[in-house]
C-alpha cells in the first residue's frame, strides 16, 4: 500500500468549524506517523498556506484534542486564495516546504479550492467532509452533523418547557444552510408540529391548516421548525404571518444560530472523523488524489471531489411522512 514518493503531508481545516476536526486532524497525523510519513499542520487554513503558517505535529502534539470543539488548526475563508496568484504563493510554498500532498478537511467551498489547486499545480489532495450541514454527495454523515443535530434537539427541549408551560406557540430556526437535515430529524426528535426545510415546497396556508388541525385536537402549544435555508419566508416573517391568523395566540420566535456549531464532538463524530482522518492518509499512500474520503453503508470509500461538490444528498422521504403522521 505504501507510496514511496510520499514523504511529507499537510492538514488544513478550512471554512466554518464543526465538532470533529480535531478527532479528524489527529486521525491524520497519527495515521501519517505510524506509516513514517511526516506530517504538518497549516494555521489558518488556505490563508496560512499562502503565507507558509505550518507547524510540525506528531502523536504527542494532537494529545487531548479529540474531545474538543472547534478546530486547533484554525480556519478561515480566503479570499486570496481564489485568486491564481494566490494558489500560485501558495504552491510555492509546497514546495519551499516539501509537501507532497495535501489533507482538506471542510465543506463544498474548501472543497472546491483543493479541486482547483490539484488540477492547476498537480498537487495530491484529498478532503474529509467536516460541516454540519450534512450537504455532502459521497458519505452518509458529515463531520459535526451528528453533534449539531443532539445540540439543536436538547436546545429545542428545553424551548418547549417554556412553551407548554405558558401555551406558546414557538418557531425555532436552525442552522444547515440550504439543506434541511438538521430541521428534519431535529424536528421529528423533539415532536415538531411542522417542519419547514427548502427540500419540500411549503406554503403558508399548509402552515395554517396544520395550526387549524392541531386547535382540533386540543393542541395549547406547539413547536414549528425551520431551516435556515427556508425559501417560504424568513422566521420571524413566518411568525409574523402566523400571528395575524391567529391572533390569539402567543407566538415567540428563537434563532439557535451558531451554538449549534460548537461543543465537543459526540462519540458517533469522534469515530466517523477518526475513520475518516485515517482513509485520508491512506488513501493517499494508494496514489489517489482529487477525491474526499467518506462513509457510505459503514464503508470507507473514495468520491471525485467534483461530484461531493455537485451533487447532493437526498433528503430521506419516508421521514418528511414520518414527520406528518407522528405530529398529530
Amino acid at each position: 500500500m505504501g507510496n514511496a514518493s510520499l514523504k511529507k503531508i499537510a492538514v488544513l481545516t478550512s471554512g466554518g468549524d464543526a465538532p470533529g476536526m480535531n478527532a479528524a486532524i489527529r486521525a491524520v497525523v497519527r495515521t501519517a506517523n505510524y506509516h513514517k510519513i511526516e506530517c504538518v499542520g497549516v494555521r489558518g487554513g488556505y490563508t496560512g498556506l499562502i503565507e507558509g503558517n505550518f507547524t510540525k505535529m506528531g502523536p504527542r502534539s494532537v494529545n487531548n484534542i479529540i474531545n474538543l470543539g472547534g478546530t486547533i488548526l484554525r480556519s478561515a475563508r480566503s479570499k486570496e486564495f481564489r485568486t491564481e496568484e494566490g494558489r500560485q504563493k501558495a504552491f510555492e510554498q509546497c514546495q519551499k516546504n516539501g509537501i507532497d500532498a495535501l489533507v482538506c478537511i471542510g465543506g463544498d467551498g474548501t472543497f472546491t479550492g483543493a479541486k482547483i489547486f490539484a488540477e492547476e499545480f498537480g498537487v495530491k489532495v484529498i478532503g474529509v467532509p467536516g460541516t454540519i450541514d450534512n450537504d455532502i454527495f459521497g458519505t452518509d454523515f458529515t463531520i459535526g452533523y451528528d453533534t449539531a443535530l443532539n445540540t439543536a434537539m436538547e436546545a429545542i427541549d428545553k424551548i418547549r418547557d417554556t412553551a407548554t408551560s405558558h401555551n406558546r406557540v414557538f418557531f425555532i430556526e436552525v442552522m444547515g444552510r440550504d439543506a434541511g437535515f438538521i430541521a428534519l430529524n431535529s424536528g421529528i426528535a423533539s415532536g415538531a408540529l411542522d417542519i419547514l426545510i427548502p427540500e419540500k415546497k411549503d406554503s403558508l396556508e399548509d402552515l395554517f391548516e396544520t395550526f387549524e388541525k392541531a386547535q382540533k385536537r386540543g393542541k395549547t402549544s406547539s413547536i414549528v421548525i425551520v431551516a435556515e435555508g427556508e425559501r417560504l419566508a424568513s422566521t420571524y416573517e413566518l411568525a409574523e404571518q402566523t400571528k395575524q391568523r391567529f391572533p390569539d395566540y402567543d407566538i415567540r420566535v428563537s434563532i439557535l444560530g451558531h451554538i449549534q456549531r460548537g461543543g465537543a464532538p459526540s462519540c458517533a463524530d469522534r469515530v466517523l472523523a477518526s475513520r475518516m482522518g485515517y482513509g485520508a492518509v491512506v488513501g493517499l499512500m494508494k496514489g489517489l488524489t482529487n477525491v474526499m474520503a467518506g462513509i457510505r453503508s459503514n464503508d470507507l470509500v473514495f468520491t471525485p471531489i467534483e461530484d461531493a461538490i455537485k451533487k447532493h444528498n437526498e433528503i430521506n422521504q419516508d421521514l418528511l411522512q414520518i414527520a406528518e403522521i407522528l405530529a398529530m
